[in-house]
């Protein structure tokens, strides 16, 4: 039985009514429900034997939940573990997406880790424009790094600023996602340190501060750009007060999303709840603002000078990507490929911000060798054909993804793409009596790995 504080309880019997509340109370001491998204950029099978999440397209409830740590398909980035709830991002945008601004627009996360907003926001963007994801915590950035890469994106900056710094950038940006940080009452049924942190004073805490970052990056959001709010909260200072207070002090309307009544969520007028005694996932809550206020637009200078790579470091890989209209940078010793149409807002936010990650790493100049990244093989651009392809069983998979050296019979030296059921994991450099393992060693499987362990969930 959790034990929740009584001030909670009270305060979720005045929002639902006793008897719905204890159906709310039933419904967080069941088991929690596991859902994937998959990526269409690197599935293309079908998934209709498992339950789809209805406002997702690529979303799927698992009947339990897998050791996912064992599948080499969610390494190579073939899905990702999401609440089902926080998926409904995707109808907030799509549903909106004729107000923005620009046919490739220019997307902010402002608290992206661990990802999974991020990666769902590239996907929509499929390829286009360009996506910023921004994490405050620095101990938090190697998660959000590892996530984006093994997720292929290639058009994505990642920054660790603080959302003032961000919100120096006068109307940069076209749409602005904020998952704030919350007191957690969603999470209560898989993460008792939520339950034992609840307190009035946390909530009216986290209230005022979610109030701040708003407040913080807001000149950011250019003049008609959607500002997408979430929490995983149910209380009404973290949700609907908030909400109401940006469009009264800081200049937005409220839009609405047109949901379908068998998806079961629930709406006071102001924003959109997810309850998991009505809905098939945990507690989020979500609004959909668009920006009123006169915002002036910074102007981007193109640099005056790039550090471009040599012709010859462009001849030696150019053929390893699928798009052609790029520029390729020195970034110290590794070549760094934007789209040129973006070179100049890529390089702008690189002088403006602590930026971690830009663009697609092709790989690192050794000498005269030219080594592939480990980002390339994951990208969605990668052309798998100008390497040669080793097609790992899962035993393979699993001792490659723990950074094990292989012997590859029959495969020529050289450069060689580990790939498992048409999924790339990234390279190795055959030598002959072994194959040197290229993996990052900071990703590698520290589990201990047994067939009975894998799930074939794709």
């Amino acid at each position: 039985m959790l034990q929740l504080s009584s001030d909670f309880v009270q305060q979720m019997i005045s929002l639902l009514g006793e008897e719905e509340y204890n159906n709310f109370l039933q419904a967080i001491q069941e088991e929690r429900i596991t859902s994937i998204r998959t990526n269409p950029h690197k599935i293309n099978t079908s998934c209709s034997d498992l339950e789809q999440v209805p406002w997702s397209r690529n979303g799927y409830y698992l009947s339990e939940r897998p050791i996912f740590t064992m599948d080499p398909l969610f390494h190579a980035g073939c899905y990702y573990a999401q609440e089902a709830s926080s998926m409904f991002v995707e109808q907030a945008i799509l549903q909106h997406w004729d107000k923005l601004d620009s046919s490739e627009p220019l997307f902010l996360d402002l608290c992206a880790a661990p990802g999974g907003k991020s990666t769902l926001l590239s996907t929509l963007l499929n390829g286009k424009g360009w996506l910023v994801c921004n994490e405050v915590m620095k101990s938090r950035i190697g998660v959000l790094d590892e996530n984006i890469t093994k997720w292929g994106v290639p058009n994505v900056t990642i920054t660790n600023n603080d959302p003032k710094e961000l919100g120096q950038l006068d109307g940069l940006f076209d749409l602005i996602l904020i998952d704030a940080p919350c007191s957690g009452e969603g999470m209560f049924r898989k993460d008792d340190k939520a339950i034992e942190d609840w307190s009035i004073d946390n909530v009216k805490l986290c209230s005022e501060r979610q109030k701040r970052i708003v407040a913080d990056v807001f000149p950011a959001l250019k003049e008609g750009g959607l500002l997408i709010y979430s929490t995983c909260t149910y209380n009404a200072e973290e949700d609907e007060k908030n909400v109401q207070w940006i469009a009264d002090h800081l200049g937005a309307n409220i839009l609405e999303i047109q949901t379908d009544e068998k998806w079961n969520i629930s709406s006071s007028g102001i924003g959109y709840h997810f309850f998991p005694h009505k809905t098939k996932g945990e507690g989020f809550y979500l609004a959909i603002l668009q920006k009123t206020a006169d915002e002036e637009t910074i102007r981007i200078k193109s640099p005056k000078q790039m550090p471009l790579a040599t012709k010859a470091i462009v001849e030696s890989c150019k053929n390893w990507l699928t798009a052609t209209d790029n520029i390729y940078l020195m970034e110290k010793d590794k070549v760094v490929v934007y789209p040129s149409d973006w070179a100049d807002t890529i390089l702008f936010l690189k002088q403006n911000l602590h930026v971690i990650h830009n663009g697609l790493t092709l790989g690192t100049v050794k000498g005269k060798d030219m080594v592939p990244d480990t980002t390339l093989a994951l990208s969605w651009l990668l052309n798998a054909d100008e390497f040669s392809t080793y097609n790992c069983s899962w035993e393979e998979a699993i001792q490659y993804l723990k950074k094990v050296n292989l012997t590859l019979d029959g495969v020529e030296k050289g450069f060689v793409l580990f790939s498992f059921k048409g999924a790339s994991l990234g390279f190795g450099k055959n030598i002959g009596n072994r194959c040197n393992n290229l993996y990052p060693s900071e990703w590698h499987i520290r589990m201990e790995s047994s067939h009975d362990k894998y799930s074939e969930i794709l």
